[in-house]
Formats: structure tokens, C-alpha cells, sequence
């Protein structure tokens, strides 16, 4: 599944060719993916014109001069490139936003767990309410972990996904960040220090805007709007690389399922 550095760097190369430009028409060749698109979507986006292409969580929401917003998540597989309109389609592009440059935002999503919501002016989406700080935020660091882990017997590993305390650190990134800050992911949320949640919270930001740079982390099926690959998986230390030699002290790392993901770790290094 894309993470935040996956749908940031898709922001990134959206925003120049999507922000100023006016939604001329919507295509809808299912009528849902996830959860049904609503009506307002081929309703009341055409003619509207793109003030900003935005990113809350691992969500994109394409502003309007309007006020309301088009609300799309990748999903597991989901892709959306800027293209020409006469692009063949494929069996699994099930949404063109055409846009007064003559090129169509295509949405391609071959499992269908991505989605294309509306938000309406001057509100906020149910999916969006109750997220936890962006880990790129000043709102977020050591402070706040340590805060809210307080009692918490849950692995830390399950406590740093947890989309109400940070968003955005998935499976990939978490792994990453605890490996950084020497924190064996089974360790009790509430066992660990508040100096650990401030090198955790370090490496959080610090491996997130790293993967950001290098675009991404391509694993499966996650290619930039350009479709050039993330970069990031030639630099993972311990992700997917159960059973590999550590690369800091060369221990086997160890791998098991946490809250039923798979997780990678060094039992020297991380403690």
C-alpha cells in the first residue's frame, strides 16, 4: 500500500499540471471503488477550477475555487497520472478528470480499495476527523508520543501506526524508525522512555523526508504520476529483509507478524 512519502511524492507531481487548470468534465466508468462516488463528483466538479492539490494522511484532496474538494486514497494498488486524452485505457482505469489543458487526470486502481469522495465546503470529511498530527509537522515529536503512551501495552510498533496518534507511518516506515532508534517493536508503548520516543520520533521525521526525496519506496506497484519508481527500497535496512544479515552488527534479523503485518528486526541492535 502507498505510504505517505508514495503519496506525497504522487502530490508533488500532480500539483504542477493540476493546480490553476478547470475540471471540464468527469468520466465514471464504474460507479464506485471502495465506497460509491458520490454524485457531487460528476455533478458538481465540472466547471470547477483546481486551487490546490493537498495531502492530509495518506489522502489527496484536489481544492476547488468553490471551497469543496475531490477526496481520492490509492488504496492498495491505485495510480493517477496526468495523461494525453486519447491514452488507450486499460481494464482497471475507472475514472477520468478531464482538465482545460486538453490532458485527463486518470485514475487506475485494479483491486478498488482507493477512493473518490467529496468533501463540501467549510467541513471536513468523516475520514479525515480524529487523524493524529502529520509526523512532518512541528506538532509532532518525542513530547507527543511519550504523552499519549502512557499506560498503553500495546507494541510500540502498533502504537506508531496508529493513524489517531501519527499519521502517515505505515508498515514500511515504522519498521525503518524503530530499527533507527534501537527499539524492539514488541516493546509495551508504555515501556518505553520519553528520551527512546524522542530519537523514535527523530528517526520518524528524518526516514520519512528521506524517502520523500528519493520518491518513494516502489515495492510492488507504485510508480510516481511520471512513472518513474521510488528509490527508497534500495536503502531499507531492515524491511523485507527477514533472516538477512543486520547492516549494522551483521545478527540475523528476525521477522514475525505484528497486529497481523509483517515485521522485520534486529534482536542485537534493538532492545
Amino acid at each position: 500500500m502507498p505510504e505517505l512519502p508514495e503519496v506525497e511524492t504522487t502530490r508533488r507531481g500532480l500539483a504542477p499540471h493540476l493546480e490553476g487548470r478547470t475540471v471540464t468534465g468527469v468520466v465514471l466508468r464504474r460507479p464506485d471503488l471502495r465506497w460509491p462516488i458520490p454524485s457531487e463528483v460528476a455533478r458538481d466538479l465540472p466547471g470547477r477550477r483546481i486551487t490546490a492539490v493537498r495531502r492530509r494522511a495518506k489522502y489527496l484532496l484536489l481544492d476547488t475555487e468553490a471551497g469543496d474538494s475531490a477526496l481520492l486514497h490509492l488504496g492498495m494498488s491505485g495510480m493517477l497520472r496526468v495523461l494525453p486524452p486519447d491514452t488507450p485505457l486499460g481494464p482497471h482505469d475507472h475514472v477520468d478528470l478531464a482538465l482545460d489543458s486538453g490532458r485527463v487526470l486518470r485514475f487506475t486502481d485494479p483491486r478498488r480499495f482507493g477512493c473518490l469522495l467529496w468533501q463540501p465546503a467549510a467541513s471536513e470529511h468523516p475520514l479525515l476527523r480524529g487523524l493524529g498530527p502529520e509526523p512532518l509537522s512541528d506538532a509532532f515529536d518525542g513530547d507527543w508520543l511519550f504523552a499519549r503512551s502512557r499506560g498503553r501495552s500495546a507494541p510500540v510498533k502498533t502504537f506508531l501506526m496508529d493513524q489517531r496518534i501519527v499519521v502517515g507511518v505505515g508498515n514500511i516506515y515504522a519498521a525503518e524508525s524503530l530499527f533507527r532508534a534501537g527499539i524492539h517493536p514488541l516493546r509495551a508503548a508504555g515501556k518505553v522512555s520519553h528520551a527512546r520516543y524522542r530519537l523514535l520520533a527523530t528517526a520518524a521525521r528524518d526516514i520519512l523526508a528521506h524517502a520523500i526525496r528519493r520518491g518513494g519506496t516502489t515495492l510492488r506497484n507504485f510508480l510516481a504520476p511520471d512513472g518513474a519508481p521510488g528509490y527508497f527500497e534500495q536503502e531499507l535496512s531492515v524491511y523485507g529483509r527477514g533472516g538477512q544479515p543486520c547492516p549494522a552488527c551483521a545478527t540475523p534479523l528476525r521477522q514475525a507478524s505484528i497486529g497481523q503485518r509483517t515485521s522485520v528486526w534486529c534482536p542485537r541492535c534493538q532492545r
